[in-house]
């Protein structure tokens, strides 16, 4: 698989995933995740999928990648309870 030059694609992935006929739900999170972990540190994950929603979910609204894309904004967006020690207090 060739390099992108997407800044928020840079392997391609969402793209590839795009691509392939026949595509489920679950290879695409699968995708999403291997996307998610590398994406480099500098590139701001809630941007960059941002961006990829808006290039992709026009053209292909009932691809299975642009509800992974979906729900991954929802849960960007969702605040998250901190748990353990961290919320009790001191």
């Amino acid at each position: 698989m060739a390099r992108s030059t997407d800044p928020n694609d840079h392997k391609g992935l969402i793209q590839e995933a795009y691509r392939i006929e026949g595509i489920t739900l679950p290879e695409c999170r699968s995708i999403f995740l291997d996307w998610a972990l590398s994406l480099p540190e500098e590139r701001d994950q809630n941007t960059a999928l941002t961006e990829l929603h808006a290039a992709y979910a026009l053209h292909s609204p009932d691809h299975p990648m642009t509800q992974v894309l979906s729900e991954g904004l929802q849960g960007a967006q969702t605040p998250k309870r901190r748990g353990g020690w961290r919320s009790r207090n001191r």
